[in-house]
């Protein structure tokens, strides 16, 4: 439980102190709600913001941040920059549909150029009998599925680890910006593998990119075969941009965004369990709350399920007029359709009812409004939201040290002038 607020306002020294915490990455989420619950706090935050720790030697994206590569296809200004990645700025949003233009971009290295008319698909492995390859036309003549689903980072909300753990994870310091909701067009990955002719004995599907990197992730063949789970030619109405994994790229809903590949070039079928670098090492959960696993020498289980969360659609931080405002947001679940989203302005003390402002899909974000008189100083909002399932944000997640699946209500600043 978060503690009750002091009715005493905190001194500037305590100020000038949480201010020196944040920097080090050396805070509380519970002092630090205790501080803004009494007034203070969030212009504090505001002013210094949360610290750009550098990747770890064992974060998944140390060689994004080292590398001197910027290369995409889109124009990177409207985005908060990451190496190689663009982190998305969700006010800019404004349905539950992202624009191709302001989507994020999480890449391993520059955005890679490839020719429809040679492109190939290839499925192979120990459990196709025999290896097929597939043009783009032949794939873009088998049977196709439209879906509405997020693609998130599995670091999204990384840079939040130092006000809520007091320390911060490897890893580039995303905050609300590493995820995006799109409407695709592709073909079912069951329907490539079933045109192929995999044996029944398949365990295992690994998907690998054209990009420089020629990055992989395996997935289990239950969520390989469901029907949501495609290879996606189209975006938002428009053939799949560069930066998004053009010419094919796999879609996993309610999975992490590691799992939706871009640039697919190869899938490999086999009846043995898959281990790759993604699901050993830089995609897993590394801490005391997830025991090393066999395969997995240097951490425990796989990222793969994302998680529920809720965000403000506001700048971090954010600076307001006094006076009456509509705040608006965004919730997403894995699980099932987001029913309910809820907000305090005073550190969780006391909560009331957002709305539902749009439509509310599985694993597709889900856009909240709320009116605030807002007064004048400097405020932090929470907000927290519950799915249809009845799953909802938690109040403290385990610390991990690759920062991942963080979705706890986290402090929003907001200076009212």
């Amino acid at each position: 439980m978060i503690p009750p607020k002091s009715n005493a306002p905190p001194s500037q020294a305590e100020v000038e102190d949480l201010v020196r915490l944040v920097r080090e990455g050396d805070v509380s989420r519970r002092r630090f709600l205790a501080l803004v619950s009494a007034g203070a706090g969030a212009g504090a935050l505001a002013s210094c913001g949360v610290p750009a720790a550098e990747d770890g030697a064992g974060a998944e994206a140390a060689a994004d941040e080292e590398s001197s590569a910027r290369v995409w296809a889109k124009d990177p200004s409207p985005f908060i920059q990451h190496g190689t990645n663009l982190e998305a700025r969700l006010e800019a949003q404004r349905g539950m549909l992202t624009p191709n233009d302001l989507f994020f971009v999480r890449s391993h290295g520059p955005t890679p150029v490839i020719d429809s008319a040679t492109y190939r698909l290839n499925v192979q492995g120990d459990a196709v009998p025999s290896p097929a390859q597939l043009t783009l036309d032949e794939l873009l003549a088998l049977p196709s599925r439209t879906v509405i689903a997020n693609v998130e980072c599995a670091g999204n909300w990384r840079g939040f680890f130092p006000t809520t753990h007091g320390r911060a994870a490897t890893g580039s310091q995303w905050r609300t910006g590493g995820v995006g909701c799109a409407e695709w067009v592709g073909v079912p990955l069951a329907v490539v593998l079933e045109h192929a002719g995999i044996s029944p004995d398949a365990a295992f599907v690994n998907l690998t990119g054209l990009d420089d990197a020629a990055f992989e992730r395996p997935l289990p063949i239950e969520k390989a075969l469901e029907q949501d789970t495609i290879l996606a030619y189209a975006m938002n109405g428009e053939t799949l941009p560069p930066d998004h994994g053009y010419p094919v790229r796999a879609i996993v809903p309610g999975w992490v965004g590691s799992n939706s590949v871009k640039w697919v070039g190869q899938v490999t079928v086999s009846a043995e369990p898959i281990w790759t670098r993604t699901n050993t090492a830089s995609y897993v959960f590394v801490g005391d709350a997830w025991p090393a696993e066999s395969y997995a020498p240097a951490g425990g289980a796989p990222v793969t399920v994302q998680t529920i969360k809720s965000a403000l659609a506001l700048p971090w931080p954010a600076e307001l007029p006094a006076g009456r405002h509509v705040i608006r947001g965004f919730a997403h679940s894995p699980h099932a359709p987001i029913a309910r989203v809820v907000w305090s302005q005073d550190g969780g003390t006391t909560w009331q009812d957002a709305r539902i402002a749009g439509p509310a899909l599985p694993a597709a974000m889900t856009l909240f409004e709320f009116e605030w008189d807002a007064p004048p100083g400097e405020h932090a909002l929470l907000v927290r939201a519950t799915d249809e399932a009845g799953n909802k944000q938690p109040d403290e997640v385990p610390f991990n040290e690759l920062g991942y699946l963080l979705n706890v209500p986290v402090p929003h600043p907001v200076r009212i002038a």
